[in-house]
């Protein structure tokens, strides 16, 4: 007898993913001649669920090293640079309860470049990340349920072995049995 089964559990019910390119405006105190290298450290970020999208909020440091007053010192300027990112939700599940937002970062704050602007007084860095939401919910699945007797049903396909080789290596051994007493 087969009947239906309503599992409640937890599943992903809800995904969103975006990547983000920024242009973050920095200002040293020194009027750089050249950058020297850029990087991006210290990316921590949190999350909020709002209807159907996420807002991500987090933070990082941009690290400029560069060269001033005419090539003849060098400096690592730093900035820390918030951000706040609105992921768009798309769901497989509307009925769920007790959501929970987790968010993993594919593509940590990376600088993919940096340059001086502004007749030579400030740094125009471009920083990228790709950031990705899910919703863990409770939600409900449907399952057939069989009795502790059921066998399920297989489609076995025909399956021929020839017996000749076995056969005749046991009629061989046979004989040859039959030969060794013979023999006595």
């Amino acid at each position: 007898m087969k009947h239906m089964r309503h599992i409640v559990t937890k599943a992903v019910v809800a995904k969103g993913k975006k990547r983000t390119e920024s242009c973050e405006v920095l200002r040293p105190p020194n009027t750089p001649s050249s950058i020297l290298g850029c990087w991006v450290i210290n990316h921590t970020c949190s999350s909020k669920k709002h209807g159907r999208y996420v807002e991500v909020t987090g933070k990082f440091d941009i690290n400029v090293w560069y060269a001033h007053h005419d090539h003849s010192k060098t400096s690592v300027f730093t900035e820390t640079i918030n951000y706040k990112d609105r992921i768009k939700l798309h769901y497989r599940d509307k009925d769920s309860t007790g959501e929970e937002v987790h968010v993993r970062v594919l593509q940590q704050p990376n600088c993919t470049e940096a340059i001086i602007i502004s007749e030579g007084t400030q740094f125009q860095v471009t920083v990228e990340r790709e950031i990705l939401v899910e919703v863990v919910g409770e939600t409900t699945i449907c399952i057939q349920v069989h009795e502790a007797e059921f066998e399920e049903e297989w489609a076995y396909g025909e399956e021929s072995s020839s017996s000749s080789s076995s056969s005749s290596a046991g009629s061989t051994g046979s004989s040859k049995e039959a030969e060794d007493s013979s023999s006595l």
